[in-house]
């Protein structure tokens, strides 16, 4: 099934107190970590960000998406607007029916179990828009996947003045990827983060 990938890297990283896509674990930047996930599952793999020349030599295969400020707004607008500009050019440039969306600072997660979920999409029912993880706080859409076709029902939503997943999730039918270890989708968001990993 043709698969395409979007990685967020917009952050600002204020609570780490700096850049958290060039952390370094194990020697690997964490952008560069997911970068290598989302390759070994999807083709194209684009990263989302307002700084693609700041990451650009961390993914030399990978295609950048300058996020970009929506009409009279002056800076992005999170990891929405940022996956909605993301999807808007996997659409202009291919035909993949499922986008897998990562954000770039998941140290835990293992190319293994995304291929496993990738293996699983063919089974999804065919009105859901997404496939993605639940526990008691929600929907995780940082980490999951997407039908393409869901493209028109986000831009409608953005342009509506929509900037919550979870709201935006909430209108559509989600499937939800069973048996998820959720310690592999720790967000690694302050310093006190690292010190667990």
């Amino acid at each position: 099934m043709p698969l395409s990938a979007i990685i967020l890297a917009g952050g600002h990283s204020t609570r780490m107190g700096r850049d958290k896509a060039l952390i370094e674990i194990e020697g690997v930047p964490l952008l560069q970590r997911t970068g290598a996930i989302a390759q070994s599952c999807a083709s194209p793999v684009f990263v989302v960000t307002p700084w693609p020349d700041r990451y650009a030599a961390l993914l030399p295969d990978c295609q950048f998406v300058s996020e970009t400020p929506l009409p009279g707004e002056t800076e992005p607008h999170g990891p929405l607007v940022g996956f909605w500009q993301g999807l808007e050019r996997v659409a202009a440039g291919g035909a993949s029916a499922w986008v897998l969306l990562l954000a770039c600072d998941l140290p835990r997660l293992q190319a293994a179990e995304v291929q496993q979920w990738a293996a699983q999409l063919k089974t999804v029912q065919s009105g859901a828009i997404a496939y993605l993880p639940r526990d008691s706080q929600g929907w995780q859409p940082l980490c999951g996947f997407y039908r393409l076709s869901s493209l028109p029902l986000l831009r409608d939503f953005v342009q509506a003045g929509g900037r919550s997943f979870q709201q935006w999730l909430a209108q559509h039918p989600v499937a939800e990827i069973p048996a998820v270890d959720f310690a592999h989708l720790l967000n690694c968001n302050t310093p006190e983060d690292l010190t667990h990993l």
